[in-house]
């Protein structure tokens, strides 16, 4: 199971400052069963190809125990008039002792993949978000994905 390539585009870890205003729903499920959202920008999820992406998650959090507890998870995009449905294997890749962004990093494996669009209308948009310092939060994401490369 493989992404589309406009998907990829997306999270191909590349022109950053033009996918700034993207963020996407990262999809887990706590210790009692119930789902469990949080918001992920480009700067947090990164493709190495069509089939398996790398995560940077904040320790601690409550997403971040979730992935390691199930190792599941699901992003959903909305991209280019499209609504993308990601279903994840992730596997626990640890935080990098030298780090200057000490974050969970997971390897996750496409286990499915779903593009919705409807008939009916335009899907316009998705969650799109406004960066405080563009610059510095920018920096922080290209130095997040070299990290989560490693």
């Amino acid at each position: 199971m493989e992404i589309s390539e406009e998907l990829y585009e997306l999270l191909n870890g590349s022109d950053l400052q033009d996918k700034q205003h993207e963020a996407m729903l990262f999809m887990t499920v706590t210790e009692d069963g119930w789902p469990h959202n949080a918001m992920v920008s480009v700067g947090e999820v990164v493709a190495l190809d069509k089939e398996n992406l790398r995560i940077a998650l904040w320790p601690g959090t409550t997403t971040a125990k979730n992935c390691m507890r199930t190792k599941k998870a699901t992003l959903v995009s909305v991209y280019k008039g499209k609504v993308f449905y990601v279903r994840l294997a992730l596997s626990p890749l640890g935080v990098l002792a030298d780090a200057k962004h000490p974050l969970e990093r997971f390897a996750a494996k496409v286990i499915f993949y779903k593009e919705d669009t409807a008939k009916y209308a335009e899907i316009t948009s998705g969650i799109h978000i406004d960066l405080k310092d563009p610059e510095s939060v920018l920096d922080r994401w290209k130095e997040t994905i070299r990290e989560t490369l490693r």
